[in-house]
């Protein structure tokens, strides 16, 4: 059993991993990714990959394999929400960031599973990889924080082998913007995306946000997800299939 808490790309980044055996290597490995991928992704890095090449330095012939896949998750989900979501606003710098998170921490997933870890949960500031139990016959348990009650959650949520990821407004304030308008997203207070991989989970989760009310719809028929909503009359829409604890 072995447990790791690492500060990375902004946010706490926690591991609980319940196999038997030494999985220190395997954990130096995932950490040592998410800080590689803070220091060449972060658009607050001015010597960054995202950051020169914004800035016109790189060519998009001379970009990594990495950020060339990054550009194109970027473009599939501003195609996907109508250009509710979007890595590039006007008059703003390149920011991949929502893609970048669920990106790499489900890369981090896949080295550990790489390695032979099974039971495990990767835990980066809410949003959550998830491989086989804790315990047999016992799924993980996500608890979701209640938008409005920082002390609370609104809901737990179980997760064998996929992920959760949450979007709002809670953490940074009102720094999910509109693709569509440049403008902060308003009409939900908090967007829970269940699916089989956090890279899509967190990426939908944002791209929700951002449609606003419209986001509620898009996200419920988005195939292999899962969503528990709070719009800002509080109320919940939650999927039928949606595994609550």
């Amino acid at each position: 059993m072995t447990t790791h808490v690492e500060q990375v790309m902004g946010l706490p980044v926690s591991l609980d991993l319940r196999d038997e055996g030494d999985f220190s290597a395997a954990v130096t490995d995932a950490f040592g990714w998410l800080h590689e991928v803070d220091a060449r992704f972060s658009p607050y890095k001015v010597d960054s990959e995202v950051s020169r090449y914004d800035r016109g330095e790189l060519a998009a012939g001379d970009l990594s394999g990495d950020l060339d896949e990054v550009l194109d998750l970027c473009a599939y989900y501003e195609h996907l929400s109508g250009g509710a979501f979007s890595a590039r606003l006007p008059g703003r710098a390149l920011d991949p960031c929502a893609v970048v998170k669920g990106w790499a921490v489900q890369r981090a997933a896949d080295r550990l599973h790489a390695a032979g870890a099974r039971r495990f949960c990767l835990n980066a500031g809410g949003d959550v990889v998830t491989s086989g139990e804790p315990e047999p016959g016992r799924p993980w348990r996500v608890g979701i924080r209640h938008p409005e009650q920082p002390q609370s959650v609104c809901a737990v949520v179980t997760s064998r082998n996929g992920a959760v990821a949450t979007s709002a407004a809670y953490e940074r304030g009102q720094h999910i913007l509109d693709g569509r308008t440049g403008r902060p997203a308003t009409g939900l207070l908090s967007v829970t995306i269940v699916a089989e991989d956090l890279t899509n989970a967190d990426a939908l989760a944002t791209a929700a946000f951002a449609l606003g009310e419209e986001g509620i719809e898009w996200a419920a028929g988005q195939p292999g997800c899962e969503v528990l909503i709070i719009d800002a009359a509080r109320r919940v829409h939650r999927s039928p299939g949606l595994d609550a604890a």
